[in-house]
């Protein structure tokens, strides 16, 4: 009986090696498992952690006027607690790669809920801008955690041929959450938004209790057995697994071999550079195009043009839900590099139209036009920002690191 789980494993073993050879002599089939229970549970639970950092993104523009007059904060004290959202981004970005090697993925997943469990229960009992501030730092190190993490696990652990319709999904619901946070908040106060914040929290911690770990981050710590366990696991255990299980192995040893000494000066050489440049290139953009400052200030926007905010934040949420979907419906159509390149001016367009309507009303020029045109110039820029700018870096920068 003490021989079996070796006498498996040894099998185990004896199928990846027999998959190695034929992945490198034949011309075999790429298909491969299905879209399992699992599977779907596993990206969803991810998913909640990709949604809490969306809703922290579209907090401060519902809260901002009801957390002034509640506690009593002057507005350079709110500005303070919106930007230290993206300190915390910082800090939780710079750790990302090491946590998430170092824990895993499931494991930096739980640090980052931890995080962001902290930070929303912070700000909805707090009585003082310092506890705001440092529950608002805790939000950011989550955000930046599940920036790196979530896309990571999900490329993982999908099959092939729907690795890119899940990493799209991770977009649409990135772009779909600050929406839903817009328009929740516009009908509740900013501490019931605060603790209805919480849900996805609570939703990804029950979850990581049950989703099994990365293969691919099983394999390149040397677990195999378990590697082949988490990959059965996810594509069902009616599926043949050897040929997967051996082309991650293949890679996992690749990449070991690739990057065993000075990992970080391996990025410069020329053959990565581009990629590199490629994926910074964009979540730059994404971030300088003034992203942030819509997000975090659109009901300040919609107040100083004279539009009612609670109708601008409504409307807009609703633009943005529907055309995050219609992004997600013609990103394969249309080709990431076209997309992109249109919302890029659409995204110039709508800054200039929102610039110019309060220029026009500083010289007291077009009064009438300026709640309108602000208006318009807050739809345009968030449409081009649900359709290319908010998801598709995301998108591309997954699938060109994957390619590396």
């Amino acid at each position: 009986m003490g021989e079996e789980p070796l006498l498996q494993k040894l099998r185990i073993q004896e199928d990846i090696e027999s998959a190695k050879h034929k992945l490198v002599n034949d011309d075999v089939d790429d298909g491969d498992g299905p879209v399992t229970f699992i599977l779907l549970f596993t990206t969803f639970t991810a998913l909640c952690g990709t949604f809490s950092y969306g809703t922290a993104a579209g907090f401060t523009s519902p809260a901002q006027f009801g957390m002034m007059a509640g506690l009593n904060l002057s507005l350079a004290e709110f500005s303070f607690f919106g930007s230290i959202l993206t300190i915390g981004g910082l800090v939780g970005a710079a750790l990302s790669g090491k946590l998430a090697d170092l824990l895993g993925r499931r494991g930096a997943l739980w640090v980052s809920n931890s995080f962001c469990m902290t930070g929303w229960l912070m700000i909805a009992y707090s009585q003082a801008a310092w506890s705001l501030d440092i529950g608002r730092l805790f939000l950011g190190v989550a955000a930046g955690l599940s920036c790196y993490v979530v896309p990571v696990y999900i490329v993982e652990i999908s099959p092939k041929q729907i690795r890119g319709a899940f990493t799209a999904v991770n977009a649409l619901v990135m772009s779909s959450s600050v929406s839903i946070t817009f328009l929740v908040g516009s009908a509740t106060s900013w501490k019931t938004l605060a603790l209805i914040s919480t849900v996805p929290c609570v939703l990804e911690f029950v979850g990581l209790f049950f989703i099994p770990e990365s293969p691919r981050w099983l394999s390149r710590n040397g677990r195999v057995k378990e590697s082949v366990a988490a990959l059965q696991r996810l594509r069902g255990n009616n599926t043949n697994i050897t040929k997967e299980a051996a082309e991650i192995k293949i890679y996992m040893e690749n990449l070991q071999e690739e990057f065993k000494e000075d990992c970080f000066f391996e990025l410069f050489k020329p053959r990565y550079s581009r990629v590199i440049s490629v994926g910074i290139g964009l979540l730059v953009l994404q971030q300088v195009g003034g992203l942030s400052g819509y997000t975090f200030y659109m009901s300040s926007i919609f107040h100083k043009s004279g539009f009612p905010n609670n109708i601008g934040v409504s409307i807009t949420s609703a633009v943005q839900l529907v055309t995050s979907i219609l992004g997600l419906i013609i990103v394969d159509k249309y080709g990431r590099r076209s997309l992109l390149t249109v919302a890029t001016v659409m995204m110039c367009m709508g800054s200039l139209i929102t610039g110019l309507s309060f220029l026009f009303q500083s010289y007291a020029l077009l009064n009438n036009y300026t709640p309108i045109s602000a208006l318009i110039g807050v739809l345009v820029f968030f449409v081009s920002i649900t359709v290319g700018i908010g998801g598709i870096p995301w998108v591309m920068v997954s699938e060109v690191m994957f390619c590396l």
